[in-house]
């Protein structure tokens, strides 16, 4: 007597999830009532596992070059520090707009990632506000 191989498969080391079956409609109903009725079941959001997403996000900025804040924000929130300095409405050039934008981002993602450096000595992961205070008054005065 033969036995069938097949049937005999080393099951995968980790169960793995079926898919629900899906119900197959009778052919004379439309495609409304298919979709409106109680007996539809609908479709679950595929979601990531926790921290997956943030990852993704680490991953996806770390390879992109471009600016992370929204230029016109960020001219309009320098203009009105300009004005608070000077009476008069001051011009400004874009490439001069877009030099200070890089220099204000290229501060603040070292400031994060000191301050990161710095939870991480409290052996924590979340980023608390007295770690950023740390951070710069270990830079000192000269470098806030």
């Amino acid at each position: 007597m033969r036995h069938n191989k097949s049937a005999h498969k080393r099951k995968p080391s980790t169960p793995r999830r079926r898919s629900p079956p899906e119900q197959i409609p009778p052919p004379s109903t439309s495609r409304a009532r298919r979709t409106s009725g109680p007996s539809a079941s609908p479709r679950k959001k595929h979601r990531f596992r926790p921290g997956t997403r943030a990852l993704m996000e680490i991953r996806k900025y770390q390879k992109s070059t471009d600016l992370l804040l929204r230029k016109a924000p960020f001219s309009r929130l320098v203009r009105e520090v300009c004005q608070t300095f000077s009476r008069e409405h001051m011009m400004w050039q874009g490439y001069a707009l877009m030099a200070l934008q890089e220099a204000a981002e290229a501060f603040m993602v070292r400031l994060f990632s000191d301050a990161n450096l710095c939870a991480i000595h409290a052996k924590r992961v979340t980023l608390f506000p007295r770690d950023i205070q740390l951070a710069r008054r270990i830079r000192g005065v000269e470098n806030m």
